[in-house]
This record gives structure tokens, sequence and C-alpha cells, in this order.
């Protein structure tokens, strides 16, 4: 085992190189299809300079991914229940991954009385992520050995995981999933912010993935970082590439996957706290706008300048750069902490 953390950290490097590679032609293809980003009119002058970026960069991260996971893993996949446990993640990236390409294209398309960028329905996108996340949530539940933290959850400070009921377990899941996977989709607003923060995340997992002797996610996990990685060489401002929700909702739940196949899913609202934080940012805006409305103009009033919270501290005077490194700082910081709460 001493010897798989670095070969996880080396095939993420792998991730990153293959990704790098084809990612210079995979924009240009973008580009001549002219699969571009539309920028809704509420948002300030500098995103609206974005318009015509192409979108759908979540598939230079999620193919390589893909391809490395099943290529080190097709033999172990074959033979053991554990190795077989790597294709529940892979199949929830590509699901949600799917899923957020169908709202990409939607979006992309100027439809009569749709608003500019608008994709799928949020009902049909909702109904969409509950059936992904249902399905994955019975499949650790049910599945067996090949999920040892299955029905359980790990504490700090307690030196052993408590089980809980599958009736318990299993709605737990499912929220976890639609929740982080809503929430890379809200921090995917500014350029490499979605990106980072992921990446951070998906480190902190792996390390924590290779503490419990679980080698399989780890190696995944690390795979996700170089992507990640490679996805910024391009994403880095001024963005050449946007993630899309192809990306951002294939990542976020992936991400929920994976906290929840470690036992440690208690500690993802700390590891992933910039993206907790833009959510709980848009549910408190449109919360107090509803409880200030006036009934006559139908007008409410604003908590924060604009919602997600990125946008706030954008239209407050920092720059994009600066609200991304700022935020990616933080990101770090509780990645670290989280690591540490998950030794103790």
């Amino acid at each position: 085992m001493a010897g798989q953390l670095p070969f996880a950290i080396t095939v993420g490097g792998i991730s990153f190189l293959l990704a790098v590679i084809w990612g210079g032609p995979f924009v240009e293809v973008l580009r001549r299809l002219k699969i571009g980003k539309l920028i809704r009119d509420v948002l300030s002058a500098n995103q609206q300079k974005k318009v015509g970026t192409p979108t759908m960069g979540g598939i230079l991260i999620i193919v390589p991914v893909i391809l490395i996971a099943l290529g080190l893993n097709l033999v172990n996949v074959i033979r053991t229940v554990t190795g077989a446990s790597i294709l529940l993640p892979l199949v929830v990236l590509i699901g949600f991954g799917a899923l957020g390409m169908i709202d990409d294209w939607e979006g992309i398309q100027r439809s009569q009385g749709r608003p500019v960028g608008e994709g799928i329905s949020p009902r049909a996108k909702f109904i969409g992520q509950l059936i992904l996340a249902t399905g994955v949530a019975l499949m650790i539940s049910f599945y067996g050995g090949g999920f040892q933290f299955a029905n359980q959850v790990t504490i700090p400070l307690i030196p052993f995981a408590i089980k809980i009921s599958p009736i318990i377990f299993v709605p737990i899941t499912v929220f976890y999933i639609i929740g982080m996977s809503n929430a890379i989709n809200f921090t995917d607003g500014m350029d490499g912010l979605a990106g980072i923060i992921s990446a951070s995340a998906f480190a902190a997992y792996g390390v924590i993935a290779y503490l419990q002797g679980q080698i399989f996610l780890t190696q995944f996990c690390f795979l996700l970082v170089g992507a990640c990685f490679a996805f910024l060489w391009f994403n880095a401002h001024p963005a050449q590439l946007f993630m899309g929700d192809t990306g951002s909702l294939a990542l976020g739940a992936t991400l929920g996957t994976v906290a929840i196949m470690t036992g440690q899913w208690l500690l993802l609202p700390i590891i992933a706290i910039v993206p907790v934080a833009e959510t709980i940012s848009v549910i408190l805006q449109v919360a107090y706008f509803k409880r200030t409305k006036n009934p006559l103009t139908g007008q409410g009033k604003r908590l924060f300048r604009q919602a997600p919270i990125h946008h706030h501290f954008e239209m407050s005077g920092w720059s994009e750069t600066q609200v991304v490194q700022r935020f990616w700082l933080i990101g770090l910081l509780a990645a670290i902490f989280g690591v540490a709460l998950a030794l103790i």
C-alpha cells in the first residue's frame, strides 16, 4: 500500500497531460461548431464579455478519467468486488455529465419565449438528478461488500463507523449527491473557480480514501484532480473554455458519491465549504426576496447584491481574479482541515 499514493498521483499527472494535449483541438472544434456560452442579462458587464466562449468543457474532464480509470482497473473490475466499486463513481460521472450536456445544449439554443442561456426546465433537471441519485444510493446501500462504508457514517473523534438504517442512509445519499451537484453548478460562475475548488476537494477525499485503504477510489480521485487541472489550463482567466453543466453537475454529483463511499460525508460541508456557501447564498437570496416582496409591484429586497455570492463580491469591487484566488485559499484551507479531522 505504501507505493499506492505516489502511483495515484502519477496517474493524475497522466490524466493532466492527456487532457491538455487534446484540449487545444477540442476547444477549436467547439469554436467551429459555435457551441458558445450565453450569459444572463442580469450579470455584470465583465461577465457579458464572455458571450460566445465555448462551453461543454466538462467533456475535457470526463473523457480522460473514464478511459484511464477503465484502462488501469479493467482486470480488477472483472476479478474483484472491490475493484468493481470504481464503476459506480464512473457511472455517476457519465450520467450527470450526460444530463448536464443536454442542459448545456438546450441553453445554447435561442428559442422564442425562453430567457437567454436557460436550458431544460428546473423541474426536468431535478427529476433527472433524482432518478440518477436514487439509483446510486440504492446501489451503495444494498450492493454489499463492494462498499465498506455502506449504511455507515464516520464521526470525528469516534474511532469507529456508526451503522445507520438503509431507510435513513438512502435519502441522505440522494440529498448529498443532488445537493453537491447543484452546489458545484452554482460555483461555476467565474474563470477557474469551480475547477480549482473541485480539484482541492477531490484531492482531500483522495487522501482520505488512501488512509482507509480504498486504493481504487484514491486513483479515481487523483485522476479527477489531474483532469480538473487540465481543464483549468484552458479555463484560467481569461477563459478559452467553460465547464458548463456538463462538468459542474458531473463533478458535484461525483464528489458527493465519493464522500458517501468513504463514510466521511459529514466532512463534505467543510471540505467543500465554498460550494456550500454558494448554495446557501442562493437560498437566502431567494427566501429574503420572497419575504420582502411587495404584492403590488412584485418586487422584493435583495440580501446580496447578486447571488451566488461570488457575484456579490465582484459587484462589491473585487476583481474576478481576486474572488477566485481568495475563494480557492478558503477552499484549500478547508480541505486541509477536513483531512485533519478525518485523521482524528
